[in-house]
């Protein structure tokens, strides 16, 4: 140990991993490019919905039927559980963005399209990914991926729709991208006729309606109602929040099942082909609108009283329930002095 002027120099202790957590929370996100401004013609949806609630399962099955009607698709998993592209492709995980990337970035290769986008009976699909777990912002990693999207020449792509699938129950700065940066034209929420999953929806109307006052552009067009056992919630929000019904897929066992083998059923030989199509068309004529985002009282009225355990009272705790028990009150030392 070396020592300067008769005092001991300290080593100075190895980064721990909060060092580097702290580090790179502190880093302030790089501007994202404006993918909003593809061709024109392009009309790029973003889908939220809370994890669990089928909104990876509805969009595979969306995107498959508009392929089929002769559109040209391309669904952007955003979603770190990376559960989009494994619901279009029988259960099969693709290479992540982010993955690919940091393998070609050690290996000093570039990412070609090919390594990371796949396709299937017309649609093209590719997952963003995500840090593991407790390694990583899985925010800056959607904004990696925009920007490798931007390097691969995604303003020069030509599809119909661009669908991308948002984790919605995540309020990071990434995962509201398209909606603060107006990289899509509009927002669609999925949701089911639970407390959770439109409180998550309801989130999303929110974060909608504060950048519009802030100056931006995109707007909510409508809802998919999933799993729907005919309660009725999930329209009655959508009603209170000012935004249509785009379709609804019944809680059927079926529907179910199939998901759970990975079966595509948004298909023209399918029974449940007249769902899809609703859906298809919907999505492609509903106009951006301003949504009515309710309050928490406003959510919670939607729903039986037993259901979600309303009527608890309010009742303020004191100092001396702090403590414990009662508290024995001290003599003041304050001085009064006597006004004349």
């Amino acid at each position: 140990m070396s020592s300067c002027g008769g005092l001991a120099a300290v080593p100075k202790a190895a980064p721990t991993m909060n060092d580097f957590l702290r580090a790179e929370a502190s880093i302030e996100p790089d501007p994202v490019p404006a993918v909003g401004t593809a061709k024109k013609e392009t009309q790029i949806i973003a889908i939220y919905g809370k994890g669990g609630s089928g909104k990876s399962f509805a969009l595979a099955n969306l995107s498959y039927m508009m392929a089929e009607q002769g559109k040209r698709v391309l669904l952007i998993g955003c979603d770190p559980k990376s559960d989009t592209t494994s619901l279009l492709f029988g259960g099969r995980a693709t290479p992540t963005i982010i993955e690919t990337s940091a393998k070609k970035k050690a290996a000093g290769e570039e990412v070609k399209i090919s390594d990371v986008c796949f396709k299937r009976d017309g649609v093209f699909a590719m997952e963003l990914g995500g840090p593991e777990v407790g390694r990583g912002c899985g925010g800056r990693g959607i904004i990696h991926g925009f920007e490798l999207l931007e390097k691969l020449g995604f303003h020069e792509w030509g599809f119909d729709y661009v669908l991308l699938d948002f984790l919605g129950d995540v309020v990071c700065g990434g995962f509201g991208l398209p909606i603060a940066r107006d990289m899509c034209q509009k927002v669609i929420v999925v949701g089911s006729n639970d407390l959770q999953s439109l409180y998550v929806a309801n989130n999303v109307c929110s974060a909608v309606e504060y950048f519009r006052k802030l100056g931006g552009n995109v707007g909510v067009a409508g809802m998919v109602v999933n799993k729907d056992d005919g309660t009725g919630e999930a329209q009655a929000f959508a009603k209170a929040a000012g935004i249509p019904v785009l379709a609804a897929i019944p809680a059927h066992e079926d529907i179910r099942r199939k998901s759970a083998n990975y079966q595509i059923i948004g298909t023209h030989t399918s029974e449940w082909a007249p769902i899809f199509e609703e859906l298809a068309m919907n999505v492609a004529e509903a106009a951006p609108v301003r949504p009515k985002p309710l309050t928490q009282d406003g959510l919670l009225g939607l729903f039986k009283a037993d259901v979600v355990g309303r009527g608890v009272t309010l009742e303020p705790a004191s100092f001396e329930d702090m403590c414990g028990g009662t508290l024995q009150k001290k003599q003041s030392l304050e001085v009064v002095y006597e006004t004349v």
